[in-house]
């Protein structure tokens, strides 16, 4: 890769002015009455990408760039001189116009200059072609390497105190003067009259699988306001994202017919390398806080929704979700927000001009009083560093690490009819001291380091390695008053404040390895990708009562020491057939064991105290095949249609294991089939999705012990509708919507506990929205000029639509429907800004629920179920004032 990045960056001053290789090149010498004329050089380049939705079409295309290089180096302007088709186009204005020079000279003074630069653009490695005899080829730089097969007649370079030849047009006033240089580089084709092309494989996208496989660049991304990580993912369609527990827990996702809580059933990981969700987490299975993320350092966000690929592994039951860290804009970056109930925010970002879009560092801090009566404050903080770099034998390594902690205040839920009584207001918080002694506090702190080796054969290997470790504390009361000692039955009514703790340590391993692409015949290709992944945990938990204020323990629910091993393997294929099929698939396996000493096991009644002791420990383990596969078929130029078949797992809590047993892994099999059209000359994609997910057994939030507990077998049928357009240069627009029938198929039977459990069957799932509507818009505009610099404005809505989702006991939550914008201005180094979240500042509930409970707000307290809410984020507005240096 990294010689076909010399390679462009060579190519910087190439021009079509003259027949390229006329004659061999000489000294140059300036026509009588001229200036000696310098051309400009490159001092930094970006690679160009290669449009990952044309990759599977083989697509060998070439486009030439007209360039303005002003007298500081900068990309003053860029023009498609040569088309080769606008997601072609688009990939190298994108990336010419981030490239800097050291500027063309006339007598020693700069100049403005215009230069024509060539991509190529090659799903593959292009094979070396000669270069004509007389062409200096020795200007590849010494720590390039040398391209593959017989090298190319050569000539001796220009002695290095002379520049390299050129012509010396003349300039008039602002008008840039049109350079050449008469440069051969390695891997190009020249001939008379012509520029010369350089083979570039543009930087591709791991392949689509299937049609609700998702790629989310900054476009979309800055479209609205982000507060959060977990907040770029609602423009992924059927994505949601809500919090109700506070700043210092985990937020509350929904995807496509799935309440995945806080990341259950959605496998999120950074650089295809760290895993975030933790495995038999105390307040949930598959616990995933995004906060150790900073938003303004994601590059880009893949969503694949459903389990079709082979990389995927635990959690991945609704889908997965990458996030792709990276700094394209170049230098210091430091943003002050200002705003509602008080809130701070400072973020800070160094991207070193010259390195890699993924070396940077970025440090962020925030504090807020949070809305309503005071009982939502909190304080957080984080950073981000990573640094891309090349080591000898084509190795290219990245480090990452990240570290992030927050402590909030929690106001909880309240009682519908209380607030309908208005007993309490909709944004506040019981007077109670058991409700407002609700807090939680979190840290996690994360490092990997990752080395990757592409072939000129489309080979690749990869290895990483990454370890991490996470702390929870959280003091959060649903119910009230209504819970008794488990080892003292007379001991009630002091308050149900839960206190839950999870240490979490994990290390971990990745490994992979593409071979190149093998052709059977002239209509078949054949790659075959291997890989191995470890992880081991290192797990203490515990779980209380407290009485408030003084928070002292009144009863012990759990307190375990959880050590867990998970190794998996797979195998993934592709076939391609001529240029119209492709067939993508294989096989997973993963092997988990469990060893857990749960200390508060086996609970005994109080009179046979004297005769046992409390106290279980146990091993369990499982294996869990996944095989998954995705055919794609392009009818037409414009239209693919795609089918696709995955089994995935999620693995069990842990403490729910008996000694011995089969660790019972929730197994998802998950169909789809769609199609996509998409019109190049209009920048318009749309894709139509239909599916069906079965899980072998669901979890729901039980209120009473604060976490997920376990309900039947589940199905969920619907269609996903996505659209995306950008018609106009800086303007996206994207619209997405869900529909889902999620069924419980099968109740959880009663129990002496629970003699009536709140589900039935085939009852709607609880809190899982049936429709789900995304729209983001954004448009960026450069309005002209202010005192000799451009002036840019910006400008983004995002807008999304829940409709009424079921409760427990046949009841309904309100539809909600929410809107975000945002607007900027930016004038060179200085951008100002304003983001409105909740701008209609509509009451709605981020979360209802259906339980009893007792909040002491009536004589005679109720034992029926009874509607709660937590109450979601009235209207926010944040100023911002952002220093580009």
């Amino acid at each position: 890769m990294s010689r076909w990045s010399h390679a462009i960056a060579l190519a910087a001053g190439l021009l079509a002015t003259r027949p390229a290789f006329a004659q061999p090149p000489a000294a140059p010498k300036a026509p009588s009455g001229q200036a000696n004329v310098t051309l400009p050089t490159v001092v930094e380049h970006v690679d160009a990408v290669y449009p990952p939705d044309k990759l599977a079409q083989g697509i060998d295309t070439t486009v030439e760039v007209l360039v303005t290089v002003e007298r500081n180096g900068t990309v003053g302007d860029a023009q498609i001189a040569v088309s080769g088709g606008e997601a072609f186009d688009d990939a190298a204005l994108a990336a010419v116009r981030r490239w800097r020079f050291s500027p063309a000279t006339r007598d020693g003074v700069p100049i403005r200059a215009r230069i024509r630069v060539p991509f190529h653009f090659a799903p593959e490695p292009h094979p070396p072609v000669p270069v004509p005899p007389g062409v200096p080829t020795d200007t590849t730089p010494p720590d390039a390497a040398p391209p593959p097969g017989p090298p190319a007649p050569a000539e001796k370079s220009p002695p290095a105190d002379k520049p390299p030849p050129d012509k010396h047009p003349h300039s008039h006033g602002e008008q840039p003067a049109e350079l050449d240089s008469g440069l051969a580089l390695p891997h190009a084709v020249a001939e008379p009259g012509k520029p010369i092309e350089i083979h570039v494989q543009g930087r591709p996208n791991p392949p689509r699988r299937g049609a609700s496989d998702f790629r989310l660049g900054r476009a979309v991304l800055d479209s609205a306001p982000r507060p959060t990580t977990a907040d770029l993912l609602k423009s992924a369609p059927g994505f949601h994202v809500m919090r109700p527990e506070g700043d210092a827990v985990a937020q509350r996702v929904y995807l496509r017919g799935f309440d995945a809580d806080h990341g259950q059933d959605i496998q999120f990981t950074v650089g295809g390398t760290i895993p975030i969700n933790q495995p038999s987490h105390i307040h949930g299975q598959g616990y995933a806080d995004l906060n150790v993320l900073i938003p303004e350092t994601v590059r880009s966000v893949r969503v694949l929704e459903g389990v079709y690929d082979p990389h995927q592994g635990d959690f991945a039951v609704a889908g997965s979700v990458d996030f792709d860290l990276g700094v394209e804009e170049r230098g210091v970056h430091a943003t002050a927000s200002y705003g509602s109930f008080n809130t701070k925010r400072l973020v800070a970002i160094f991207a070193p001009a010259g390195q890699s879009e993924e070396t940077f560092g970025a440090a962020v801090v925030r504090t807020t009083d949070g809305f309503g009566d005071g009982v939502r404050g909190s304080i957080s903080g984080g950073f981000t560093g990573q640094y891309r770099f090349e080591l000898p034998g084509d190795l290219s390594a990245l480090v990452h690490l990240s570290a992030y902690g927050a402590r909030s205040s929690a106001a909880g839920v309240l009682r519908r009819d209380d607030i309908d009584r208005r007993i309490i207001a909709f944004y506040d918080a019981y007077p109670d001291t058991s409700a407002r002694s609700q807090s939680a506090a979190a840290t996690r702190t994360q490092a990997s380091v990752s080395l990757q080796r592409t072939g000129d054969d489309n080979s690749e290997a990869s290895f990483g390695l990454w370890g991490a470790y996470a702390t929870y504390r959280s003091r959060l009361n649903f119910t009230g008053y209504t819970q008794r000692s488990r080892l003292r039955p007379t001991w009630a009514g002091r308050g149900d404040l839960i206190e839950q703790s999870n240490d979490d340590g994990g290390f971990g391993a990745r490994a992979s390895y593409r071979t190149r692409r093998y052709e059977a015949a002239s209509w078949l290709k054949a790659q075959l990708t291997l890989g191995a992944d470890a992880e081991a945990h290192s797990i203490e938990q515990a779980q209380n009562l407290l009485e408030a204020p003084q928070n002292e323990t009144w009863d012990r629910r759990v307190d375990a020491t959880v050590r867990s091993l998970r190794i998996g393997a797979f195998a993934d294929a592709l076939f391609t057939f001529s240029r119209w099929a492709r067939l993508r698939g294989g096989l997973r396996a993963d092997l988990i064991s469990f060893d857990i000493d749960d200390r508060l096991g086996n609970q005994i009644p109080a009179f046979r105290e004297e005769t046992h002791f409390v106290g279980y420990r146990r091993t369990a383990a499982g294996i869990a095949w996944g095989p998954r596969a995705t055919l794609e078929v392009d009818p037409l130029p414009s239209l693919r249609l795609f089918a696709a078949y995955g089994r995935g797992y999620r693995s069990p809590q842990a403490r729910q294991l008996e000694e011995g047993e089969q660790a019972p892994f929730a197994t998802v099999h998950s169909y789809e089939a769609g199609a996509r059209v998409q019109y190049e000359r209009a920048r318009l994609s749309a894709t139509l999705v239909a599916y069906e997910t079965r899980l072998s057994y669901d979890l729901a939030f039980d209120a009473e012990e604060g976490r997920l507990e376990r309900i039947g077998p589940t199905t969920r049928r619907g269609l996903v509708a996505y659209l995306q357009a950008n018609p106009l240069t800086g303007f996206n627009a994207s619209i997405s919507a869900t529909f889902v029938r999620a069924t419980l198929d099968s109740p959880p039977p009663p129990t002496p506990e629970n003699p009536t459990p709140p589900y039935v069957e085939g009852q709607s799932l609880p809190f899982v929205p049936p429709v789900v509507v995304r729209t983001d818009v954004s448009y960026r505009k450069t309005l002209g000029t202010f005192l000799g610099k451009p002036l840019v404005a910006r400008a983004g809505y995002g807008a999304t639509f829940l409709s009424p989702r079921p409760l427990p006991y046949a009841q309904e939550a309100r539809p909600v429907f929410v809107v975000d914008a945002s607007l900027g201005l930016r004038r060179d180094f200085v951008e100002v800004g304003v983001d409105a979240t909740n701008l209609l500042n509509a009451r709605y509930a981020d979360t209802e629920y259906v339980f009893v409970s007792d909040w002491r707000t009536s004589d005679i307290p109720s034992y029926l179920p009874a509607r709660h809410i937590s109450a979601g984020s009235p209207l926010t507005i944040l100023g911002n004032l952002t220093f580009h240096l």
